[in-house]
């Protein structure tokens, strides 16, 4: 689609995909330097042709559009800390690893951060991201104070949650909040952190030889435990699995070669996967055995391990590009929430992958607390299960859309920043509010893959 560019902004014709790869597709890239530019880009755009991206870390088509125009905010790179107040103000295109080595040497961490340090805060924001720690901290969103977005018609807008009295202001904060960039393009951001004496967690790990005795110790860490996580063995039809329960670990604590420097905090990747590896590497027997091998790993029963940030919130950012491991046909992860009361469709999903061979290693757990005002927020109390699989498994989609349907109909959701594949009916369902949403899309200027499949 044709767009009119502002002078000195240039395009590059990309090819983009989710972090899953499963649905390549040509863009134009641009990447304004200045707010102003920014706004003059929006401004001469014709509907559905813009969509902001991030580092590109949405499993799916959330952050493409095909034959469309991708914007980039690599220059949106301010961080400013301000230790009286514990928050930070951050440009969209800053990511959380650089705000990560901003904010622990200082004492400061994220008040939620996901699965992986390479996010940007718009994206953060956008998907409105969750981790380990929902049941106590809730997502991203809640801790947003302040963000300045472009709206559809190219207006610089401050936004607040409560928004200044203003229920228009407020409602469009909360449509951006997990509006998944749909609202406009988020340019800077201030959010709360959560004040910490070292850069160390202490961890409690268990391990469960079945997913009841599991969940249901997983009920009761929600009042003892900051951050909690379960792995679980897809493959394994009693579902054995390790729990993982940490805090942060005060200074006092640390060992006396640690108390020197307790706010250390460096992290490193460590491996890099090879630019091309064949399909049919994972399948259902070196799942097995990598499973095997990671259960058996975990102690029984370890109690105050000192763990550092990277390994206990980031472990997969230690491999660069690991998605290639899933060869060129790419991998998908389904991840659902569903309420306490439809607490049945954890194990029955984890059935259904074994019956039509879906191998995961890479199988999670959470638990979700109270869920924002943010329409299109992922997140409602109950469940979340989260289970990579590779993309080209025969019968998998027809068995993924029917699971869609028994979640759905149990008041559960897909997660938007990873969905590659959900039918619109299904999301009309799950996401009953998405009207409202809609509504502040000025214009219908913004588009990607995921909303016009979706409808939205």
């Amino acid at each position: 689609m044709a767009i009119t560019l502002p002078q000195g902004l240039t395009t590059e014709t990309e090819t983009l995909s989710g972090w899953g790869r499963t649905n390549p597709v040509t863009c134009q890239v641009v990447q304004p330097d200045s707010i102003e530019q920014l706004q003059e880009l929006i401004r001469e755009a014709p509907p559905n042709s813009l969509i902001a991206r991030g580092m590109g870390r949405s499993y799916g088509d959330a952050a493409q559009l095909n034959n469309g125009t991708v914007v980039k905010l690599p220059t949106f790179d301010r961080i400013e800390l301000d230790p009286n107040s514990g928050t930070v103000t951050a440009g969209a295109g800053v990511s959380l690893d650089q705000i990560l080595r901003v904010i622990v040497p200082a004492g400061f961490f994220l008040p939620v951060t996901p699965g992986t340090r390479n996010v940007t805060v718009g994206g953060a924001i956008a998907a409105d991201v969750h981790g380990k720690n929902h049941h106590v901290d809730g997502s991203f969103g809640n801790h947003v104070q302040r963000l300045l977005l472009v709206d559809g018609n190219g207006e610089l807008r401050e936004l607040t949650p409560s928004g200044r009295g203003s229920f228009d202001e407020a409602e469009f904060f909360w449509a951006t909040v997990g509006g998944m960039g749909l609202t406009g393009v988020i340019v800077e951001a201030t959010f709360s952190l959560i004040p910490i004496t070292s850069s160390l967690i202490s961890v409690d790990t268990t391990r469960y030889r079945d997913l009841e005795s599991l969940m249901a110790a997983m009920v009761e860490a929600d009042s003892k435990y900051r951050y909690s996580v379960a792995w679980i063995d897809s493959l394994d039809p009693k579902g054995r699995g390790v729990l993982t329960c940490g805090d942060h670990a005060p200074a006092e604590a640390l060992p006396k070669d640690k108390q020197a420097n307790p706010l250390y905090y460096d992290p490193k990747a460590l491996a890099s996967a090879p630019p091309f590896l064949p399909g049919g590497l994972l399948n259902k027997l070196t799942v097995r055995a990598f499973n095997e091998a990671w259960y058996r790993k975990a102690p029984k029963q370890r109690v105050g391990e000192l763990q550092e940030i990277a390994p206990f919130f980031h472990p997969l950012d230690g491999v660069q590009d690991w998605n290639r491991i899933y060869g060129p046909a790419g991998f998908l992860q389904y991840q659902f929430v569903v309420p306490n009361e439809a607490a049945h469709l954890v194990p029955h999903t984890l059935k259904v992958l074994r019956n039509v061979g879906a191998p995961s290693f890479l199988t999670v757990l959470k638990r979700f607390g109270h869920s924002n005002p943010a329409p299109l927020s992922f997140p409602i109390p109950g469940w979340t299960l989260a289970a990579d699989v590779p993309a080209a498994i025969p019968g998998l989609q027809e068995a993924l859309d029917k699971l869609d349907r028994e979640i759905s109909a149990a008041g559960g959701r897909q997660y938007l920043a990873k969905d590659s594949r959900q039918k619109p009916h299904i999301f009309r369902l799950s996401y009953k509010d998405s009207l409202t949403h809609k509504n502040n899309n000025v214009d219908g200027l913004f588009a990607s893959d995921l909303s016009l499949r979706l409808g939205l």
